[in-house]
């Protein structure tokens, strides 16, 4: 691990890098390190190597651990009616208002140590999933589509919805900007007059879902993100807000990871 003065400068001992991101106790994670379970920047650590957690990639037992502390993860229930923006220069409500950081804020927890940002976008009359954060890297893998992370909604449409929709989506239908396709749908809930439907897709065009599912003959008339990779929404409320956990953040990591 061994570099310039000035690289030396932010290195720290890779036992209390480990133990300062909640691995577990400074003599557990030299524990780790002497089993061989710990690799830094893709080779395996021996206990005394030293690493800078604000560059380094750590894993343990093949999970990536975040150790830079000033980065943020997050995962926000966006509500119908609120834009996907940080500032919204016509003073609508924004997703820095729901942080407690906009002019019309709304959160009475603390205030975040830094500014966030969001990973894509859903549109005003959507609702669900988004992640927030200040790590660029991360961001632009998640949202590129080169690197295939899928996302998943769900979408109130008129029903039926005969067998056919989901054959058709899945092989692709051509749109005004080109073929998009769905890696996955099912109907799940139908009524004479209207259906629930579950849809999986790796791109982020504006408006795809909608668009896909109006050329179909189903137009949306509510849609709600459920999921983005191995991140779910679960039981979050509309407007609130949490930070990912360990596992979520190792699982994001992966599937956002090089080709």
């Amino acid at each position: 691990m061994a570099g310039s003065p000035s690289d030396q400068a932010g290195e720290q001992r890779l036992q209390k890098i480990l133990a300062t991101a909640g691995v577990g106790s400074r003599r557990a994670c030299e524990e780790l390190i002497a089993a061989g379970r710990v690799t830094v920047n893709g080779r395996r650590a021996v206990l005394g190597d030293r690493a800078d957690p604000r560059t380094a990639e750590i894993y343990v037992d093949g999970e990536r651990i975040v150790t830079d502390t000033t980065k943020l993860y997050l995962a926000l229930h966006k509500p119908r009616g609120v834009v996907s923006t940080m500032s919204d220069e016509r003073g609508r409500p924004g997703i820095a208002d729901l942080l407690g950081q906009g002019p019309n804020a709304t959160s009475s927890r603390p205030p975040l140590p830094g500014r966030v940002y969001h990973v894509g976008r859903l549109d005003a009359d959507s609702e669900g999933l988004l992640l927030l954060t200040n790590d660029g890297d991360l961001a632009h893998r998640l949202t590129h589509p080169s690197y295939g992370v899928p996302k998943t909604y769900l979408a109130e449409v008129p029903g039926p919805v005969p067998r056919r929709v989901g054959r058709l989506l899945r092989q692709g239908v051509e749109l005004d900007d080109g073929l998009a396709k769905a890696d996955s749908f099912r109907v799940v809930d139908a009524t004479p007059r209207t259906a629930l439907v579950e849809i999986t897709l790796h791109e982020g065009r504006k408006h795809i879902v909608r668009r896909m599912l109006e050329h179909v003959g189903h137009p949306v008339s509510r849609l709600i993100r459920t999921k983005v990779g191995p991140v779910s929404l679960g039981d979050l409320k509309p407007g609130r807000w949490r930070h990912l956990t360990r596992t979520e953040l190792s699982a994001l990591f992966a599937a956002a990871r090089d080709h």
